[in-house]
């Protein structure tokens, strides 16, 4: 086990549990609510909107994805390709940026933020991405602008002192074996700015898909969370699994660089992962809950429409009722909800 890993557990054991906590973590307050690019299902997903709603309703943590600018500021956006979250395509002035690029192995088509400097990213302005499934978000089109992760720090501070707890940023880099092959690496730019602001293990956890992302960001002070997904592997391990990973024995390598693992909350069920992460030494926190019957199993389903809201109440206690530590939701106030309950 690394000497990392040694210290850390070495001081939670001389630690009280409940003081060696953060306050939102404290056992006694249940599972943290993690809000999913802020309050992704009332307000443009990645927002100052979506971010303030979702610690005003409670959410413990916000997470802000990060990608590059062309002049390298990360900035937050769900993709690099931004035609669906924001009002690129209305620009005329950008027309001629549209193009195809092969990311992570796809062919993708559209506008990229590492083809803006943010001084051009900061002329537009964020839309809802599902507008379909979520028309009720569109009235908030046009609203916002685009946020660079230092804006989204400051923004937690200051909703951290207005209502009184630690909000904690939950960063996630994206693609970055890509942003790393165009020299735009993410990791350096991201531990800056967490050494720049101070940021504690309160106040900051950095997850991603991809270990070596991870890895590169040990010595920070701050708790690593290793997104799993369902199928296929992480981009930059290609001969691995996501099913190796969730393996006992990957459970445990994980655990020798982070300390959270982040699942696909499909995963849990029928399954020992989370017991196996928990004997491994690592927090659970599965993704993504969302109140929408396209969301949900089809037992907490109700009415027949895509966009009706569902029993999402219940699958909260179905999770909160399996032990995990966390939940990453569109919807942090339902959450909250839920966990008083508890």
């Amino acid at each position: 086990m690394r000497l990392r890993r040694r210290s850390l557990l070495l001081a939670a054991a001389a630690t009280p549990v409940a003081a060696a906590l953060p306050a939102q973590a404290r056992p006694h307050r249940g599972p943290l609510v993690i809000g999913h690019r802020g309050a992704a299902g009332w307000r443009p997903e990645h927002t100052a909107s979506a971010y303030t709603y979702g610690v005003q309703t409670g959410a413990d943590w916000i997470e802000p994805d990060l990608v590059p600018t062309r002049d390298h500021v990360l900035v937050v956006r769900h993709e690099n390709e931004i035609s669906q979250t924001t009002d690129v395509a209305a620009h005329p002035e950008f027309a001629d940026r549209r193009t195809t690029k092969t990311v992570d192995g796809r062919s993708v088509s559209g506008w990229f933020t590492e083809d803006f400097t943010l001084a051009e990213l900061k002329t537009l302005r964020a839309v809802e991405r599902l507008p379909a499934l979520r028309n009720r978000n569109t009235v908030f089109d046009g609203r916002d602008e685009i946020l660079t992760f230092q804006e989204v720090v400051e923004l937690a501070r200051r909703l951290s002192k207005a209502y009184g707890r630690t909000v904690a940023v939950f960063p996630e880099t994206k693609h970055p074996t890509y942003f790393r092959g165009i020299g735009l690496e993410l990791e350096p730019k991201l531990a800056s700015a967490i050494r720049r602001n101070r940021l504690t293990a309160r106040e900051c956890v950095v997850q991603s898909f991809e270990p070596t992302s991870l890895r590169r960001m040990t010595g920070l002070g701050v708790p690593l969370w290793q997104a799993l997904g369902t199928t296929g592997g992480p981009y930059d391990l290609p001969s691995t699994t996501y099913r190796d990973m969730m393996s006992p024995a990957g459970l445990a390598e994980i655990a020798e660089y982070a300390d959270w693992i982040g699942p696909d909350k499909s995963s849990l069920l029928g399954t020992s992962l989370l017991a196996d992460a928990h004997a491994a030494g690592l927090r659970v926190g599965p993704y993504t809950f969302r109140a929408e019957n396209q969301f949900l199993p089809v037992e907490f389903r109700r009415g027949s429409g895509a966009s009706d809201f569902g029993d999402a109440f219940a699958e909260y206690a179905l999770y909160y009722g399996l032990g995990v530590d966390a939940v990453v939701t569109d919807f942090p106030d339902l959450a909250v909800m839920a966990r008083r309950g508890l």
